[in-house]
């Protein structure tokens, strides 16, 4: 089990900023490919952005591509979600993962923050 828990939703107005945190528990953090995923209602849950061990390759859906950003610490065991221009589109609840390789897939899971973005 690796434990995250996530922080940093809230409620924002159309055109701000929030920064979610995600701090995970274990010795090898860096090695973890780590993740945000969000789902709205009525919606399947969706890929945000991933970061690799180092911090030195992102990914990011279209959808966000330009606005958000993840990072990484490794000396606080800790990974970032900068959003920024937040759009009507963007609320839902923001799922930190992550992926300790050689796994393929996302095993491990945070609770949710909420995000909600008022127009």
């Amino acid at each position: 089990q690796v434990p995250l828990v996530e922080s940093g939703g809230g409620l924002v107005h159309s055109g701000g900023s929030l920064r979610l945190s995600c701090a995970a528990s274990g010795r090898t953090f860096s090695s973890y490919v780590m993740g945000w995923f969000r789902q709205a209602p009525g919606k399947e849950r969706e890929f945000v952005a991933s970061i690799n061990w180092s911090g030195g390759k992102t990914y990011y859906a279209d959808s966000v591509k330009g606005r958000f950003t993840i990072s990484r610490d490794n000396a606080k065991n800790t990974v970032y979600l900068q959003m920024n221009s937040l759009k009507p589109e963007d609320p839902a609840v923001y799922y930190c993962t992550c992926r300790i390789p050689p796994a393929q897939a996302f095993d491990y899971w945070g609770q949710g923050t909420q995000v909600t973005v008022s127009s």
